[in-house]
């Protein structure tokens, strides 16, 4: 099969460096060739972009899991949900409060 030179979506250059010898338009490997990227990537972790990328990378990996591995990210989320309203409902009244008083 004659390469046209572009690159299409989900291509890694790990085919060249460390998955030699795989074939690089299976589905598996190119899945196993991201999975290796989202663990090596390095990069400073405490800027909003960062914790961003870590959410939307939580929310693909749940999105993946089947069965109860769903319904524990989905529990999961629920928590951090619920703990944001708490907080936010709690610094409401307390604000009211203080304006008030």
């Amino acid at each position: 099969m004659a390469d046209s030179g572009a690159q299409q979506p989900g291509w890694s250059p790990r085919f060249h460096e460390d998955l030699v010898g795989l074939d690089p338009y299976d589905p598996e490997a190119r899945a196993f060739a991201a999975h290796l990227d989202r663990m090596e990537r390095t990069g400073p972790t405490f800027t909003v972009e960062a914790c961003l990328d870590q959410v939307a990378d939580f929310a693909d990996s749940s999105s993946r899991a089947g069965g109860l591995r769903y319904w524990v990210s989905a529990l999961i989320v629920a928590l951090i949900v619920l703990g944001v309203i708490v907080t936010a409902w709690d610094i409401v009244t307390h604000a009211i409060a203080f304006l008030a008083g």
